[in-house]
């Protein structure tokens, strides 16, 4: 990684500097509850974290082959900044991160802008946003099928802020009365071009989005499309209703008419082949009584592969470190590596899943302590990932999580072959 110390050091001072400067005492003003032209706010972070690494596992073998270690330890420093500006019917906006990491391998920080996007709100029908923003698409926690023009979500970290892209989007809104209140339609143009969104798509592009929103009989529900050459075209449809004050049910289907994949045939060699897919996610949310929440998600990925297709891939890393171990050379194991890129090394390659999280409220009267569990599990193979944490919050602007992860899965399942077996994380933050 190009190294950026001085900038993520800087922005660091700069985020100390600003929190010392704030007044410590509490007073009322009614002038603090005023619109404000100037707002801003964010978070520094320290993070640590202990892997147990898969040893025997596909992912961790081409990640360490020559030098395998048995665990990892690792300490990051992060620091987010977020703002808006407002004049008039302009607004800007923006959210900057930056992060630095060592572990016993290596030295790695990284300074982005995620979103910088200027907002004008010709009317209250009508907003012209330019620059690059996340536009969130979808209803889902844990996946979006639909989010034809975001970045995939990490379901380990949902919530987490993604890096948005740069282009410009328009919304027309429009109110009624009766079954349809609200409608808008929003449109996106996307460029692909050297230095700008290249990891998007196939370059020299400019890619179009659209989304119709309509709130019809209380349910929240969006008809999308994306076209363009950077990507294969593709339509989707999400909703979202409340059932009860307590109780949401949520859902998504999106449609690839055809698409190029590479996949791994039954002599094992790498084949290009075009398929149609349809992704879907349907889900809930509920509130009980005692404030436990529950979020439980199914996704269809139809883009993912068999079992036997993972299963293949697998092997064909095993086959190709024995090979190395016998002397043989790494040519196999790179081409693996090869294949891993092409597809077989992304998050959730397989089919089906299952996503639960439970999170409790301060239980038994513990104040400030919000305790959670997290399960993914793989519903074709039966392999899965546990995380169970801890946040407290009862020291003011602070927050500290502590969770723990754990992987499950025999050979050639998809959490069997994974980078880790365990991943345990300590985290604070102080916002400001």
């Amino acid at each position: 990684m190009t190294s950026t110390r001085p900038a993520a050091l800087f922005c660091l001072v700069l985020c100390l500097a600003a929190g010392t400067g704030r007044a410590a005492d509490y007073s009322f003003d009614p002038a603090e509850f005023e619109k404000k032209r100037f707002t801003w706010g964010g978070y520094l972070e320290a993070r640590g974290e202990h892997f147990d690494l898969n040893g025997d596992g596909a992912l961790a073998i081409l990640n360490q082959y020559r030098e395998p270690r048995a665990e990892l330890n690792r300490f990051t420093g992060a620091v987010q900044l977020d703002g808006r500006f407002q004049q008039g019917i302009a607004s800007l906006n923006w959210l900057v991160k930056s992060w630095a990491a060592q572990d016993e391998a290596a030295w790695g920080d990284d300074l982005d802008l995620y979103t910088g996007y200027a907002t004008i709100k010709a009317s209250p029908r009508f907003t012209l946003d330019l620059g690059k923003k996340t536009f969130k698409w979808g209803k889902g926690y844990a996946w979006n099928p639909v989010a034809f023009i975001d970045r995939p979500k990490n379901p380990d970290d949902p919530e987490e802020a993604l890096e948005g892209y740069i282009g410009a989007g328009a919304d027309l809104v429009r109110s009624m009365a009766g079954p349809l209140r609200t409608l808008t339609l929003t449109g996106v143009a996307l460029p692909v071009w050297q230095g700008v969104n290249e990891d998007f798509g196939a370059a020299d592009n400019l890619n179009l989005g659209a989304k119709l929103y309509l709130l019809f009989l209380d349910t929240d529900i969006d008809f999308l499309v994306y076209t363009g050459n950077s990507r294969s075209t593709r339509f989707g449809l999400d909703f979202s209703r409340n059932l009860a004050p307590n109780f949401e049910i949520h859902g998504e289907l999106a449609h690839t008419p055809s698409q190029q994949q590479t996949y791994l045939d039954e002599t094992g060699a790498p084949t290009a082949r075009e398929i149609s897919d349809t992704s879907a996610l349907i889900g809930l949310r509920y509130l009980t009584e005692r404030e436990v929440t529950a979020i439980v998600e199914y996704y269809h990925n139809g883009d993912g592969y068999s079992e036997e297709e993972l299963a293949r891939f697998y092997r064909a890393v095993a086959d190709g470190y024995d090979l190395y171990l016998a002397g043989g050379g790494d040519t196999l194991l790179a081409r693996a590596a090869n294949i891993s890129q092409s597809g077989y090394g992304r998050p959730q390659v397989g089919r089906n899943y299952l996503y639960t999280r439970l999170t409790a409220k301060e239980p038994w009267d513990i104040l400030y302590f919000t305790p959670a569990v997290t399960a993914i599990v793989q519903l074709d193979d039966g392999s899965f990932s546990l995380t169970p944490e801890l946040v407290y919050t009862g020291f003011t602007n602070f927050e500290l999580r502590a969770r723990f992860t754990w992987l499950h899965g025999g050979a050639e399942t998809e959490y069997g072959e994974k980078l880790n077996g365990s991943r345990a994380e300590l985290r604070l933050r102080w916002f400001f």
